[in-house]
């Protein structure tokens, strides 16, 4: 099963759906999102859902999605918002809405063989698309060690990625290569800093966005998000961690990732978005005890300037 989708009613009230609007669902997984969207709709207005994930693209083949008229599921990943769009007939600034939920589904990290997670011994996959790119494997074995101890510190704020880094190297020179989950978390657990769980959520993690290039998919996902939305469409993005919830705040009020304020000659602020709420929305405690995945998401919306 697909997770349940986190703050829901907050992202649709968020949105603001128009009956006959166009709207972008960019992480479609499960369709838990997509599914409401369509319903709100009202068999009007049309939907395109966005995924990379094969198990995804065969989610949009059932109901309610397979057949409505109202429903086009793009295989591709977000960060081609733009791109895919304008090739199923979509004009620049035509978009009402534009919603993404970062997070990594259930299903994935449930799936042992997709190998997401510490709690089972599976090939060292992690893509998204399972299809295509370097897996988690590649990068151990290809990688230099600075740049396995980069990868470990900057996306997995792992505090001693340097020693990681390290001992992966050592076990590389020793003639073993990494190839599954339960081989990592035995390395990891010879060098453990921490509790055990969050030490090798953080290490699972920064390969993860590793291998999917998630901040720089996020990154152009943005650029291209504020193109295609119209003058007063809106943007929702759900996010689960600093670092990516960093890209998004800064883009909202800079207009770029690094979060520089760019000014004219006369000194005037280019901000390509209205902040439509000064601090992120977060699940309650009833959605939190029903739904612990909700506990680190974050909701953060931005209106496209009407002129």
């Amino acid at each position: 099963m697909y997770h349940e989708p986190v703050l829901l009613k907050e992202s649709l009230d968020m949105l603001r759906l128009q009956a006959e609007g166009t709207y972008v669902d960019a992480t479609f997984g499960g369709g838990g999102h997509a599914r409401h969207l369509l319903e709100n709709l009202g068999g009007k207005g049309r939907l395109y859902a966005f995924d990379q994930d094969e198990d995804a693209r065969n989610n949009a083949l059932k109901p309610p999605f397979s057949g409505n008229p109202c429903f086009v599921f793009v295989p591709a990943n977000f960060r081609y918002l733009k791109r895919m769009l304008r090739s199923e007939g979509v004009d620049v600034g035509s978009v009402d809405g534009i919603l993404a939920d970062l997070g990594v589904s259930s299903h994935q990290i449930d799936t042992a063989e997709r190998g997401f997670s510490y709690r089972f011994d599976a090939p060292l996959d992690m893509r998204m698309n399972n299809r295509d790119g370097n897996t988690a494997a590649d990068v151990l074995q290809k990688y230099s060690a600075d740049k396995l101890q980069s990868v470990f510190s900057e996306l997995g704020e792992v505090r001693n990625a340097r020693t990681l880094a390290r001992a992966v190297l050592h076990h590389r020179e020793t003639g073993q290569v990494l190839k599954t989950t339960g081989e990592l978390v035995g390395l990891c657990d010879k060098n453990l800093m921490g509790e055990r769980w969050r030490y090798l959520s953080q290490v699972f993690q920064s390969l993860r966005m590793e291998v999917n290039d998630e901040l720089g998919a996020l990154t152009d996902f943005l650029k291209d998000a504020h193109e295609m939305l119209a003058p007063g469409g809106r943007l929702v993005v759900i996010t689960y961690h600093s670092l990516e919830d960093r890209l998004v705040k800064n883009y909202i009020k800079t207009g770029n990732v690094e979060g520089n304020v760019v000014q004219d000659f006369y000194g005037n602020i280019d901000r390509p978005f209205e902040i439509t709420l000064k601090k992120p929305l977060e699940a309650s405690d009833t959605e939190i005890k029903s739904n612990p995945r909700a506990r680190s998401a974050k909701l953060r919306v931005a209106e496209k300037h009407k002129t």
